[in-house]
């Protein structure tokens, strides 16, 4: 076995001792400095995604104290953390209950479209941005955070509860709406006449995925099953990252493919599954909000906070109303219908691509910072109400 090692280690360049050493020390310091955090949000009694958030941001540059985290690593584990969290959400429902979702929930889609993606389209132009810009801006205050939503939900121990169902079913429909969304805005601010061909890829590629997910979930359950934890381990990463890649590749979110990987497991093989990667994923998934917060800049924050925090307020009661609706029409007490408004309150990971893409494009860095800003605030208000709204 040494030998075995000693070959491989010749064969492979080695990386210069004092970088390796300094990213072994940034790694393990910031995995120490989360661990610390999610005991003082445990002890509390609340989820420690505001705590990461709050963390990344006084770490990062511009912030408190300073520290010259690894960005490449960092950004490739924030990534990998987002498509586990929403693999994990998926596997908690079946196909049939995802179509079932898609067909009671299309009318609360439509009153989610506008009560929410309105705010941010109507603020761009009243700022005078660009048709284009305004449009992105809508995008960026209509969905709700697939990734911090499925954290809390996991950290509260509501992934089982009744109205669990209320707010997959609101994110689904958000998912997939955004997977239609993004080619298009794509489009819109590249200048291109070219709209039919993304727009039909996208939603090709959508539909594929759902059938194979909801007709042949079975038959891949069948064939991923084994008892090996390490076994199913690995074969769940792989193709949660094989289909995310791909759906990103053809202009889906990779999102949207790692949640309907978990859609099309079932039975047994789900469960087994949920319980080898939630480490992982957890792990991954920490990184990404400690990371996401390091990006954001204080010094460049603060000119639009107040911005950001008027925006961020009225838009957590239109998605609060929205979700006391949904919950509402499902048949659901008023306990469960504010808890489900409370959950969808914050915005993260699509509204960061968003914001991304505009910046691409040629927006002005006041929209990267005003983005970035109410994402914060709406990222870390939103598990805060969701742990103290009875």
């Amino acid at each position: 076995m040494l030998g075995e090692i000693s070959c491989v280690a010749m064969l492979a360049p080695a990386p210069p001792s004092a970088d390796l050493s300094l990213l072994f020390i940034e790694v393990g310091a910031a995995t120490l400095g989360l661990a610390f955090l999610s005991r003082v949000a445990n002890r509390v009694g609340v989820s420690a995604v505001p705590f990461y958030l709050l963390a990344g941001l006084a770490f990062g540059n511009g912030g408190l104290a300073p520290l010259p985290f690894s960005s490449a690593l960092g950004h490739v584990g924030a990534e990998i953390g987002v498509v586990l969290l929403l693999f994990a959400l998926g596997l908690e429902y079946s196909g049939g209950e995802l179509l079932s979702s898609m067909r009671s929930g299309v009318l609360t889609g439509v009153v989610d479209l506008v009560l929410n993606f309105a705010p941010g389209l109507l603020l761009g132009i009243v700022l005078g941005w660009p048709a284009s810009i305004s449009l992105a801006f809508g995008g960026i205050t209509y969905v709700s955070s697939s990734g911090v939503i499925a954290k809390v939900l996991a950290d509260l121990g509501r992934e089982d509860e009744p109205e669990t169902s209320v707010i997959v079913s609101v994110l689904v429909l958000e998912d997939l709406a955004m997977a239609v969304y993004l080619p298009l805005l794509t489009v819109a601010l590249s200048s291109s006449e070219r709209v039919v061909l993304p727009l039909v890829i996208a939603i090709v590629t959508v539909a594929i995925v759902l059938i194979v997910a909801v007709r042949f979930g079975r038959g891949l359950t069948r064939i991923i099953a084994h008892k090996s934890n390490e076994i199913i381990l690995l074969t769940c990463f792989g193709a949660v990252l094989l289909v995310a890649g791909v759906a990103q590749r053809l202009q889906v979110s990779a999102a949207v493919g790692a949640f309907l990987v978990g859609i099309a497991l079932s039975g047994p093989v789900a469960e087994h599954a949920r319980r080898v990667i939630a480490p992982v994923r957890d792990l991954f998934a920490d990184v990404f909000f400690f990371f996401f917060g390091l990006q954001i800049a204080p010094a460049e924050l603060l000119p639009v906070l107040p911005l950001a925090a008027g925006l961020a307020a009225f838009t957590a009661a239109t998605k609060y109303a929205t979700g006391m609706w949904a919950a509402q029409r499902g048949g659901f007490g008023n306990s469960q219908q504010r808890r489900v408004g409370a959950t969808l309150i914050a915005r993260g990971e699509f509204s960061i691509v968003t914001a991304g893409l505009a910046a691409t494009a040629g927006a002005s860095g006041s929209l990267n910072s005003l983005a970035a800003g109410y994402v914060l605030l709406t990222a870390v208000a939103g598990p805060v109400a969701a742990r103290f709204m009875r």
